[in-house]
């Protein structure tokens, strides 16, 4: 059914035409990726290249997803704080709980893990 809803879509082609173009787009592909190792001068570019990537963009990204990842924690726990703040609460815990085990101690997680629990235990 998979080949007549494909012949469908392209019109009147057929399956075999279809997939030539397939190729086709494929073999140009590769050429496309390929091309640059074609001459001397630019095998040695791609080399560059590489070495620019390697020394230069390569060490930059660690520390960029680091941080990238504390802005995000951050961000949650701001939205957190103020959650708790607006709530009138004075049960800290219910909101985030850091004595539970690998950041279970979500709100949001832990009222999961309750459901789950209670679905699991029922009697």
């Amino acid at each position: 059914s998979s080949s007549f809803c494909l012949a469908k879509v392209c019109g009147q082609l057929s399956v075999s035409s279809v997939m030539a173009a397939i190729g086709e787009m494929a073999v140009l592909a590769h050429k496309f990726i390929t091309a640059p190792q074609a001459s001397s001068s630019s095998f040695c570019n791609v080399i560059k290249i590489g070495t620019f990537c390697r020394t230069v963009v390569w060490p930059c990204l660690p520390p960029l997803l680091m941080y990238q990842y504390i802005r995000g924690k951050d961000e949650d726990m701001y939205a957190l704080e103020v959650l708790y703040a607006k709530s009138g609460s004075k049960d800290a815990k219910a909101f985030y709980d850091s004595a539970r085990l690998n950041g279970s101690g979500h709100w949001r997680l832990q009222q999961d893990l309750e459901t789950i629990r209670a679905a699991a235990n029922a009697e």
